[in-house]
């Protein structure tokens, strides 16, 4: 007998998918299998690779169920008494069908998010702001909600204040946490969004896994150190892993939190994140000054009755922001059709 269920995707290494079921399909495929818990492993249909759709972690999908396979292949296992885990397939699983995104990352790779968590560190590493602000605007221009977090606080409480007044001044929630400090704020604001489905996204090294393990004990991710050469962070996180808020908060918690690869750079001619025709609507801090300058195609650069610029001089937008614009704009204005991907 085939079944058709619904889940998300959680995980993915090397071709194959953790997907957890939803309550109500993993209660269905009990009635006709021994399923403990309610986590299929399983790859995706060849057509996906012609399609060139790449399976991301948030995915929702449908998966196609043969019960008389996945019975006898669960009688072999047990027969050999292999043990069952991350290094193989469901015997009769497969992922069927991708239901539509309602958006998508290229960094981190994923899908379906409402809210995306950057990570950057008061010092150790040095925080780079325009990288920090290329994934504030790319979580902007895919309509999610950027929350800055500011970790290592104690080892540069001056510079994490003025970050943190840096961010807010443009509207944004912004978190400071550090050894020592009271984290409570931050998981608190956690539990009242614990029916979204969120990340923690920022540079390696500057304590992601680290603020996790803090705020979910559970988890037991693996950390890292800051390498004394370079001042950079290593990976110590391989793989996107979504994990089930309901664990933390209890059954009205229906979204999950991951933890994400570290990066050292968002390649704007590689990729097409946005176009400059974009750039000035992913700064939301610029959006009472447009349609005020006196030029109607005014680039926000260097025009003069620019208000976007008037502002910036009298302290209205932060100049880190603008400086920020200005690189990108830079980058995206020399970008031809031929660098996109």
């Amino acid at each position: 007998m085939e079944l058709k269920v619904n889940g998300k995707i959680i995980k993915g290494v090397g071709g194959l998918y953790s997907i957890r079921l939803n309550a109500g399909d993993a209660d269905k495929l009990r009635c006709e299998l021994p399923l403990e818990g309610d986590i299929l492993l399983c790859k995706g249909r060849g057509v996906f690779r012609h399609e060139k759709l790449t399976l991301l972690a948030g995915d929702n999908v449908t998966v196609r169920v043969d019960t008389e396979l996945m019975l006898a292949g669960d009688r072999d296992a047990r027969a050999s008494h292999a043990k069952r885990d991350t290094e193989e397939a469901d015997a009769g699983v497969l992922i069927d069908e991708v239901l539509p995104r309602k958006n998508e990352l290229i960094r981190p790779p994923m899908a379906n998010l409402d809210l995306l968590f950057v990570v950057f560190a008061a010092a150790k590493p040095q925080p780079i702001l325009q990288t920090i602000d290329k994934l504030i605007t790319i979580a902007e221009y895919k309509k999610l909600s950027p929350v800055i977090i500011i970790t290592k606080a104690d080892l540069a409480p001056d510079a994490a204040e003025e970050y943190a007044a840096l961010y807010r001044k443009c509207g944004f929630d912004v978190f400071i946490e550090g050894e020592g400090m009271d984290g409570s704020a931050l998981e608190n604001f956690i539990r009242q969004n614990a029916d979204k489905v969120s990340a923690f996204a920022g540079a390696s090294g500057v304590g992601k896994s680290t603020l996790m393990n803090r705020l979910f004990p559970s988890l037991g991710l693996t950390t890292g150190e800051i390498s004394a050469k370079t001042a950079r962070g290593k990976h110590t996180t391989r793989h996107i892993e979504l994990y089930p808020l309901d664990r933390q908060f209890g059954e009205g918690a229906s979204g999950y939190i991951a933890d994400t690869p570290g990066f050292s750079m968002l390649d704007f001619v590689q990729y097409d994140f946005y176009t400059k025709d974009d750039l000035p609507y992913v700064f939301r801090e610029f959006e009472p000054y447009i349609g005020r300058c006196r030029y109607t195609k005014c680039t926000h650069t260097k025009e003069e009755g620019c208000a976007l610029l008037e502002a910036v001089k009298n302290g209205e937008i932060p100049k880190e922001r603008h400086e920020s614009y200005l690189a990108f704009y830079e980058v995206l204005k020399n970008k031809h059709d031929w660098d996109r991907k």
